[in-house]
């Protein structure tokens, strides 16, 4: 299946906090999304795998991806190697992606650096024919995405451009919450973490709030970017 947009996360939720509202809206827009996430964050202090992965389930459903796979890498300990890059590879030259979708370049979490990183690597390597690699019995060939954007995640990092999406904001968070074992609960005995706080629930929407105001919209996403941005007249932009 030749999907136009993949979207990778170190773990499951990563991309339903950093653009679901952007797969929301691509989807609706008649594109193909699929979300790859790397580890099953397992070393997640709240929940379980199992549970995560309900979540991610219930998560594909909201946004209507049409594929959602785990590569199962270590949580916490993956790293960006041959044996990790050729897997992702395989996931690249098999979806055949226009656009990626990863993880932010620096952020709080040492996995998303990493998972950022390792996918952006692999999007370049995917495209060079002299590496081979097979999947379910099948030789591939090579493909290299024609771009590669990070999405913005704990940090404030300033993004490159965002995405307006203010039609999608209640599909973002009805995706996001989901993970309802992950998210601030009053009544809950799980222990506290970081996302797990009023704030950071709050802080999803007033993000993308603050995100939408800068460019005069309700809602928005911020992506970074690892080349110019062409755009084919000043009327592209809003």
């Amino acid at each position: 299946m030749k999907l136009d947009i993949l979207a990778f996360g170190a773990h499951p939720d990563d991309v339903e906090l950093g653009c679901s509202g952007t797969l929301a809206k691509e989807i609706a827009l008649g594109k193909k999304v699929g979300i790859i996430d790397l580890t099953q964050g397992e070393l997640g202090t709240r929940g379980s795998v199992e549970k995560r992965y309900e979540e991610a389930a219930k998560a594909s459903q909201i946004l209507g991806v049409s594929v959602r796979k785990n590569l199962k890498f270590r949580d916490g300990f993956f790293v960006n190697d041959e044996k990790h890059q050729l897997e992702v590879i395989k996931m690249i030259r098999k979806y055949q992606p226009e656009i990626v979708l990863c993880n932010a370049v620096d952020d709080r979490h040492i996995d998303h650096p990493k998972g950022s990183k390792l996918v952006s690597d692999a999007c370049f390597l995917s495209g060079l024919r002299m590496i081979e690699t097979e999947l379910d019995g099948q030789k591939q060939t090579a493909h290299r995405p024609k771009v590669v954007y990070h999405y913005i995640q704990w940090k404030n990092i300033e993004p490159d451009f965002v995405v307006d999406i203010s039609k999608y904001i209640q599909k973002k968070l009805d995706a996001v919450f989901a993970y309802d074992s992950q998210f601030y609960k009053p009544d809950s005995n799980e222990p506290v973490t970081p996302i797990a706080t009023l704030n950071f629930q709050e802080s999803i929407e007033y993000r993308a709030k603050d995100l939408g105001r800068l460019i005069g919209v309700d809602y928005a996403e911020g992506f970074t970017v690892e080349r110019y941005i062409g755009v084919n007249s000043l009327s592209d932009l809003i």
